[in-house]
Order: C-alpha cells, then sequence, then structure tokens
C-alpha cells in the first residue's frame, strides 16, 4: 500500500479562469500523504454527469459562477443524491455563509482564495471523508 491516497475533487466554475484559480490554490498534493486528480465542470449537466460517471471525493464549487451558483448545486447535489460528495463553496463575501449553510454545504472558503488556508481545508475534509464521516445534509448508511 502506498503512503499517498488519491482522490478525486471536483472543480466546478462556469469560467475556466476560475477553476484554474482554485487548482492551483488546492495543488495536486494538498498535504504529504494526499494526492489529487481534479475534474472539471462547467455547467450543473457537467456536474452531474460526472457525480454519475466517477467516485467523487470532494466537490469544490464556485459560488459566483452563473447561471447556476456553487451554492445552488450544492444544495441541489445534497438533494437529489442519496450518497454526495463533501461539498466546499468559494465564497466572494463572508455574509454570504449563511446561505451556505443553508445550502448544506460542508465548508466554504473565501475569494481570493489564500493557497495554505485552502490546502488545509481540502487535506482536511478529504481526510474526514476517507475516515468515514457523513457531509451535511445526508442521513449516511447503517452498516
Amino acid at each position: 500500500m502506498s503512503d499517498t491516497d488519491r482522490y478525486t475533487v471536483l472543480l466546478y466554475s462556469d469560467d475556466a479562469a476560475v477553476r484554474d484559480r482554485i487548482r492551483l490554490a488546492i495543488g495536486t498534493r494538498p498535504a504529504a500523504d494526499l494526492e489529487v486528480e481534479f475534474i472539471d465542470a462547467s455547467t450543473w449537466e457537467d456536474c452531474r454527469n460526472l457525480l454519475d460517471e466517477y467516485e467523487i471525493d470532494l466537490m469544490v464549487l464556485d459560488g459566483e459562477a452563473t447561471p447556476a451558483g456553487g451554492l445552488g448545486i450544492a444544495r441541489q447535489t445534497k438533494d437529489e443524491y442519496a450518497d454526495p460528495p463533501p461539498t466546499c463553496v468559494v465564497i466572494a463575501r463572508a455574509a454570504d455563509r449563511w446561505l451556505a449553510a443553508f445550502a448544506q454545504v460542508d465548508h466554504t472558503l473565501l475569494a481570493p482564495l489564500d493557497p495554505v488556508t485552502t490546502g488545509q481545508t481540502v487535506a482536511g475534509m478529504l481526510r474526514a471523508h476517507r475516515d468515514g464521516a457523513v457531509p451535511l445534509g445526508t442521513l449516511g448508511t447503517i452498516d
């Protein structure tokens, strides 16, 4: 077994430059024991298709994307999928954290992204997911 855990992170934004900034802030190695592979989505339909086709370990969503914002996609994912991945939404205003709570977002990051905070947040979320943490808004499974 490798000393590095590999995870798939879905990046969503209608703007490729925003996805690139998020990708750079996270990096392919947000921690020494974690390796990340990114898949990109530019629409809600892309997100839905990727969620159906791949095992997604974390969704990082752009809260300012249009026409479907990251907060709306986070909430819709929680409503439509029995076992959705944890979600992190990049928001422009700290005041939007109440909307993120309503959308059952697991974590928020404030733009512009700080690479240290972003990496630590993503690493913590991936480790929690690996260790069986149940994302907000889901009931999880009973063994």
